[in-house]
């Protein structure tokens, strides 16, 4: 069955596959992203590949435009019914030199960008009483990480986020669930290795019992599965995709 799905954080890295794995299932798909052109982008070769696909530029912060945004959304294909939650930033920084602001910074667009953007969709979710909803956490947000107490604090609170989520619309037909990440070869890990802020892969997959770096497709491929009518009974969970990494 064709739904609408929302990605935010959709024009690269993990987003983008997520998208592509969502519009090969047959979605209709939603690319948001705070640089509208690489969304433009990317949902131009979506829809050369026969889906149905708009790009909406957001920056998901901002209340006002995701509200903006989510409506633009409904324009276009009618009200949401899947949101994948992508958009992030990450980096590193010893503990005693956060400032305030990088602090509310890494807040405002990863763990206030997602309350908002699910905010925006549970009432069409509970009005079609079925919806879907996947937010990608990280492995820092299970178990910390150095030099990012900012990311891991957001990311940990997505997760409790998540299954607080999960327990409390799991009777309108709605899922939510967490997949947090690993090492996954994207456009921000490759940049973090060249600035010299995390090793080469050689060094990282010593701690990856799978002994190679994840792939976006691997992320997007249990994305689609939770987005699914099949996920039906599996709702509040975190399932990592990590090779082992994190058990």
């Amino acid at each position: 069955m064709s739904r609408v799905a929302v990605v935010t954080g959709g024009a690269s890295g993990l987003g983008e596959a997520i998208c592509a794995g969502l519009a090969a299932d047959g979605h209709r798909v939603a690319v948001l992203d705070v640089d509208g052109d690489a969304a433009e982008k990317l949902a131009t070769e979506l829809r050369g590949r026969g889906a149905q696909c708009v790009a909406v530029p957001v920056d998901v912060s901002d209340e006002a435009a995701i509200d903006d945004a989510f409506t633009a959304v409904r324009t276009e294909f009618g009200p949401i019914e899947i949101l994948v939650t992508s958009a992030a930033i990450g980096g590193f920084t010893r503990f005693d030199k956060i400032t305030l602001d990088e602090w509310n910074r890494y807040l405002a667009v990863n763990l206030t960008g997602t309350f908002l953007s699910i905010r925006a969709v549970l009432s069409d979710m509970v009005a079609a009483g079925w919806g879907r909803v996947v937010t990608i956490s990280s492995a820092a947000g299970q178990q910390g990480a150095p030099r990012q107490g900012h990311y891991s604090a957001t990311k940990g609170g997505v997760i409790a986020m998540t299954k607080t989520v999960a327990r409390d619309y799991a009777r309108h037909g709605i899922t939510a669930n967490s997949v947090p990440p690993f090492a996954i070869e994207t456009p921000m890990l490759r940049r973090q290795q060249a600035e010299g802020k995390l090793p080469p892969d050689e060094y990282l997959t010593q701690a990856i019992p799978a002994g190679r770096v994840g792939g976006p497709e691997d992320v997007a491929a249990v994305c689609s599965f939770l987005c699914s009518e099949a996920a039906e009974y599996v709702n509040g969970q975190v399932i990592g995709v990590n090779g082992g990494a994190v058990v």
